[in-house]
């Protein structure tokens, strides 16, 4: 079996051409289902393998079940698995064993990491942020409140022209991924936020680096 393993990492790395640190990995976790085949023998160091065509699925299972017991994180599961699936992949293709096994094994299913977000009194310390006593904190303070009030990304925030806000009707123009428009409505703290700025706009574009005097907004 080790004999096998090292002619499957020649493959993975004269043919796949995959990264040292994705070899270690395919050598980490298959040395790990090996020593669940076939425990050393304590004074010997000896191991027993069995026949390729003696593991099957249910071994397989049995293995990723017991990681599970020891609390191995799904993820570490999942890529132990596609492991396997690669090697006996690889085994069938030789011609050394009729069908792969790992492939009749379901991937654990991944937690989902929930996002992290601010709490609404959080947002509003966010937002309320800039010093509005200045232009440049008038500026900031309307695009925060812009984009609290939209949800719109960054990258549509600052692709807006004066020409897409509709002041009466308190909606914008955003211009989306593949160009796709769509119209969104804001409140009234955006609104107060934006006429300030406009208040100021001209004067601020006109002192301020020509990068920024470039800038849409």
């Amino acid at each position: 079996m080790t004999k096998l393993l090292e002619q499957f990492l020649e493959h993975l790395r004269y043919e796949r051409n995959v990264s040292q640190h994705t070899l270690r990995n395919y050598a980490s976790d298959l040395d790990q289902f090996f020593d669940y085949l076939a425990p050393a023998d304590p004074k010997t160091q000896r191991r027993e393998f069995p026949k390729l065509e003696q593991i099957d699925h249910i071994t397989i299972r049995e293995w990723l079940a017991s990681l599970h017991a020891e609390q191995k994180r799904k993820s570490s599961i999942a890529r132990k698995l596609a492991a396997l699936r690669t090697f006996f992949q690889f085994l069938v293709r030789e011609g050394l064993v009729q069908t792969n096994p790992a492939k009749l094994v379901n991937t654990p299913r991944l937690e989902k990491k929930l996002p992290n977000h601010l709490s609404v009194e959080e947002a509003i310390r966010f937002i309320e942020t800039p010093d509005v006593n200045t232009d440049l904190g008038k500026r900031d303070r309307a695009m925060l409140e812009l984009m609290y009030a939209t949800g719109v990304r960054v990258s549509e925030l600052t692709t807006l022209n004066v020409g897409d806000v509709d002041f009466g009707n308190k909606l914008i123009r955003v211009t989306g991924k593949r160009r796709k428009e769509r119209i969104v409505p804001f409140g009234e703290p955006a609104l107060d936020a934006l006429n300030n700025y406009l208040s100021v706009r001209e004067a601020f574009l006109a002192q301020a680096p020509v990068s920024l005097r470039d800038e849409k907004a």
